[in-house]
């Protein structure tokens, strides 16, 4: 059976959406690194700036998709929102949400490329593995320790 061709308007739009929700990511990661204060101050900034700049490798990633396909990519940043909640722990229940957010989409690539695209396939695979293992980072932070919780990433 051959494969069926890919909706590449959808498929475009799709990438678009994470570049974009991946950008605002990198804003909102740096916007926390700037907010952090107190004694453990250092490795959590480290650790939020280390988390914008992945967020960047993989804006970057989808949009070499988007030219790899022949189109162009969006140049907007996602939805950005200041809750003024400041604390380390409303600050990783604010990126869990948003990692959340950004998995569903990865998951809506997989979905529109699945049997018709190998290459984009692996990408939206490799992509979904990273964004879990990130979703379950966040959960042990936001865990108290010895706290044994049964995590789900969606």
């Amino acid at each position: 059976m051959a494969e069926e061709e890919i909706d590449k308007k959808t498929v475009v739009a799709l990438l678009n959406e994470i570049l974009e929700t991946e950008l605002a990511g990198v804003v909102r990661y740096t916007h926390y690194s700037l907010m952090i204060f107190g004694h453990n101050r250092i490795p959590i900034v480290s650790w939020l700036r280390g988390e914008a700049n992945v967020c960047l490798s993989h804006a970057n990633a989808a949009g070499e998709m988007v030219t790899h396909l022949g189109e162009h990519p969006s140049l907007k940043i996602g939805a950005l929102l200041e809750t003024e909640q400041h604390s380390v722990n409303d600050i990783l229940v604010e990126s869990l949400e948003a990692e959340k957010a950004g998995l569903l989409l990865y998951k809506r690539l997989l979905d529109a490329v699945r049997d018709r695209s190998i290459f984009l396939e692996e990408y939206a695979r490799k992509m979904i593995a990273e964004e879990e293992e990130h979703l379950g980072e966040v959960n042990k932070m936001l865990r108290k320790p010895g706290e044994i919780v049964r995590f789900r990433a969606h």
